[in-house]
C-alpha cells in the first residue's frame, strides 16, 4: 500500500491507487452504504478524503480475510464506534473462523475425492475415465459410453 499523497482529497483513481481498490468497487462499496458518499466537485468528480482512504484500507483488509459485505458493515460500525466492546468485534472474528474451518473441511474433502478420482483414472490416450463417470453420477466403474464402445 502506498503512502498517503502530499495533499488531499483525492479523485477517484488515485484513491483506487493508494488503496489497491478498483473504481468499480469504490462505486460498489459506496452503493452498499459501506463507504460514505464523498463529495463531489462543480463538475461532478469524487473526492476523497482521508477518512475516506482508511476506510478503503478496512475493507480491503477485511476483504483479504474473507470477510462477508455484511460482516465488513458491522466491523466498520464497530470501527466508528470508540464506545464499541471489542468482545463484540471478537465474537465476530470468532464467527468468521469457524465459517472458515467448515469451508477447510468441505475443500479438504473435495481434494481427497479428486486426488481418489485421479489415481483412478489412467490418464493415457484411453477415453474411459473415473473422474468423468463420477461427475456423470454414474453409480458403476466404467459406466461412461466410451468406455463401452469397442476400439476400432
Amino acid at each position: 500500500m502506498k503512502s498517503s499523497p502530499d495533499f488531499l482529497p483525492v479523485n477517484i483513481g488515485e484513491a483506487s491507487k493508494l488503496t489497491g481498490v478498483s473504481a468499480k468497487m469504490i462505486r460498489h462499496y459506496e452503493g452498499l452504504g459501506l463507504l460514505p458518499a464523498p463529495p463531489r466537485t462543480e463538475s461532478g468528480y469524487r473526492r476523497y478524503d482521508a477518512d475516506a482512504i482508511n476506510t478503503l484500507h478496512f475493507i480491503r483488509r477485511a476483504r483479504d480475510l474473507g470477510f462477508s459485505m455484511a460482516d465488513i458493515g458491522q466491523l466498520l460500525d464497530l470501527w466508528r464506534n470508540r464506545r464499541r466492546s471489542s468482545a463484540t468485534v471478537k465474537k465476530l472474528a470468532m464467527q468468521h473462523v469457524a465459517a472458515l474451518e467448515e469451508r477447510i473441511q468441505v475443500l479438504e474433502t473435495m481434494k481427497r475425492t479428486l486426488e481418489d478420482l485421479a489415481s483412478q483414472c489412467q490418464g493415457d490416450e484411453r477415453a474411459c475415465c473415473p473422474i468423468l463417470d463420477d461427475l456423470a453420477g454414474s453409480a458403476t466403474p466404467l459406466a461412461s459410453p466410451a468406455c463401452h464402445s469397442t476400439p476400432r
